[in-house]
This record gives C-alpha cells, sequence and structure tokens, in this order.
C-alpha cells in the first residue's frame, strides 16, 4: 500500500508539471525574465502547490502520523543558517540558468533529450559533492 501509494502520489505530481509546463525551460525562463517578457502563468501553479501542501501538513500535523499510517518527520531545523543559504542560491542559480529543477528534470530525462540528460547528471554530480562535502565536514 505504501508504494503505491508514494507511485499514485508521484505520477499525479509529475502529470501536474507536466500539465502545467514545468518541464519547458523557456516556459520557466520566461517566469525568471522578471524586466523582459515575463510571463506571470507560473505564479498560479506555485500557488496551488503552495496551498495543497499547507492543506496536507496541516492535516498530518493534525493526525500525527503520515498518510499510509507511518511516523511524521518534520524538519526539526527552523534557522536560517549559512548552509540553508548557500543551497538555497546554489539551486536559484542552476534554475535561473537552465530553467529547470529536479522534479521536472527528472520527468524531462523520461523524453530521453541530451540536455536533459547532461543536467540529470549535474545533478547527480552535485549530490555527490554534498556527500562528500558533508562527510568531510563532520569529521573536522
Amino acid at each position: 500500500m505504501k508504494n503505491l501509494t508514494a507511485f499514485a502520489i508521484g505520477l499525479l505530481f509529475g502529470i501536474g508539471l507536466l500539465v502545467s509546463g514545468m518541464n519547458q525551460p523557456p516556459k520557466v525562463l520566461g517566469f525568471l525574465d522578471l524586466f523582459g517578457r515575463w510571463d506571470p502563468s507560473l505564479i498560479f501553479v506555485m500557488g496551488a502547490g503552495l496551498a495543497v501542501s499547507a492543506a496536507g501538513f496541516a492535516i498530518a500535523r493534525m493526525r500525527g502520523k503520515a498518510l499510509v499510517g507511518g511516523p511524521l518527520y518534520l524538519p526539526e531545523k527552523t534557522k536560517i543558517d549559512p548552509r540553508l543559504l548557500v543551497g538555497a542560491l546554489t539551486f536559484g542559480v542552476g534554475w535561473g540558468l537552465s530553467g529547470v529543477c529536479p522534479g521536472p528534470a527528472i520527468i524531462n530525462v523520461g523524453f530521453a533529450t541530451l540536455p536533459a540528460t547532461i543536467f540529470f547528471v549535474a545533478i547527480l554530480a552535485g549530490m555527490a559533492v554534498y556527500e562528500i562535502f558533508n562527510r568531510t565536514t563532520a569529521r573536522l
């Protein structure tokens, strides 16, 4: 049941990204181009995502457990620290340069295009660099 639920939610998320155009770099870059040919349509996508997730978190907090009955894991850290700022900056620069973020990148790999594949390999490389850095700094 747990795997089926995860699959259904992931499929719904992926379909939502495709329908909204979030997997199309020109559309995303148009949204990020505030002083050029700005395309505000993705504000509605983000707003809907925030509304759904806010409702989901509120329900989960009231229930005290995850949808499929497992433990509820909520972030414990609430302070903005340098690691968060560097991560957000890195993500933002990557998103702004490419017009793709990780969710849509996974969808685009399914279309087997070279740019999507290169971007996905870069994501994996970034995750590896993070792990190496994290392990190295944890020992200091």
